[in-house]
């Protein structure tokens, strides 16, 4: 159930017909609006635990002194979506 609102939101009328062409079949512009918000949360969740990551991998990496170069990380990657790619064809 539905309980709480965002604000209301002036924009350019351009902005909103650009938001309206691209609705699909039985979609509101309130629909798109808040899939719209909760894709762009869930994309900086994403962003800000990346990140993390990687900062914590560099403070690993300078704590170890254990570094890898770009060459041996691509051929890892490489062979990672080779067997995956695998999997799919199956």
């Amino acid at each position: 159930m539905k309980t709480a609102t965002f604000p209301s939101l002036r924009v350019e009328p351009e902005l909103r017909e650009a938001a309206e062409s691209v609705l699909q079949d039985g979609e509101t512009l309130s629909g798109f609006i808040e899939a719209s918000v909760r894709e762009t949360i869930e994309r900086r969740r994403t962003r800000t635990e990346f990140i993390a990551r990687g900062l914590a991998s560099r403070e690993d990496a300078k704590r170890t002194g254990v570094y890898f170069t770009a060459s041996a990380v691509h051929a890892e990657l490489g062979k990672m979506l080779a067997k995956a790619s695998k999997r799919v064809r199956r």
